[in-house]
């Protein structure tokens, strides 16, 4: 009987060391994180230091929004259509041409094309973040896209080079800045009337001083300037022969190119 039941422990142990090692691979209850894959996880943490880094730049993005809510009030929406915009896009370049280009009847090919085109770019962007992103579901994956702008990709690029491993920080950043977004964009439209021209109190350069602040943490010496230099030739050069905005998606595509044939990856 002893010989018997010796098997039998030991397989049971085997199977309990099995479901232990299964177990581990799923987030735990207390903590709702998501284990390190290859250094990487996906949890509260990362959540929240994204939060608070991102609100200084989500300060700066507000008066960008009062800027596109003053134009959405001129367009003729309504604070709940605007919101209801700001919400469900969170992209402030694509949806400034959206409202410039509104009227009646709304020219829906024109603004479907011209956005397309210009939002094609967070196809590059979210490619940059395959480090982390391979490491993350689906789920994980699309939930923090969702939230991706600008911004807090280029944010999220430092935080990615210095070696960190919390893949949920482009989700908390992206949060914070759609609450300023949003908000601000309520205000720009209840604003309204009242504000006039934008241009009269500098917020037609709020967003080039964050990018400007932004390309600062991003330079990496000067191996930088070519692919930079690639993507505004080839941008200014699109811009002048091709309609619309593809320029932005060509300088970008170029400048990727570019990178490829330098480093061989």
């Amino acid at each position: 009987m002893a010989r018997n039941s010796e098997p039998a422990d030991s397989s049971t142990r085997a199977t309990e060391a099995g479901t232990g090692t299964m177990a581990g691979n799923e987030p735990h209850p207390d903590t709702d994180e998501t284990p390190e894959r290859d250094g990487v996880s996906f949890g509260w943490e990362g959540v929240r230091s994204g939060f608070l880094t991102g609100i200084p730049i989500a300060i700066g993005v507000g008066g960008y929004g009062i800027a596109f809510g003053v134009l959405a009030n001129q367009a003729g929406l309504t604070v709940a259509e605007a919101a209801l915009m700001s919400a469900t896009v969170l992209a402030g370049a694509s949806q400034i041409i959206a409202v410039e280009l509104w009227a009646d009847p709304i020219p829906i090919a024109a603004i479907v094309a011209t956005t397309f085109a210009v939002n094609l770019r967070y196809s590059l962007m979210g490619a940059a973040l395959q480090p982390w992103f391979r490491h993350l579901s689906p789920r994980q994956i699309y939930a923090s896209l969702v939230m991706m702008a600008d911004e807090n990709w280029a944010l999220t690029m430092r935080e990615l080079r210095s070696g960190s491993g919390r893949g949920a920080f482009l989700l908390g950043s992206g949060i914070a800045l759609w609450l300023f977004w949003v908000g601000s964009t309520v205000l720009g439209v209840l604003a309204g009337e009242s504000v006039g021209a934008p241009e009269q109190y500098g917020f037609d350069f709020i967003l080039t001083a964050v990018f400007v602040a932004l390309a600062v943490e991003l330079w990496d010496g000067t191996s930088t300037l070519v692919p930079w230099l690639v993507a505004l030739g080839t941008s200014i050069a699109a811009a002048n022969v091709l309609p619309g905005r593809w320029y932005i998606l060509i300088g970008g595509l170029a400048a990727a190119a570019v990178e490829v044939m330098r480093h061989g990856d």
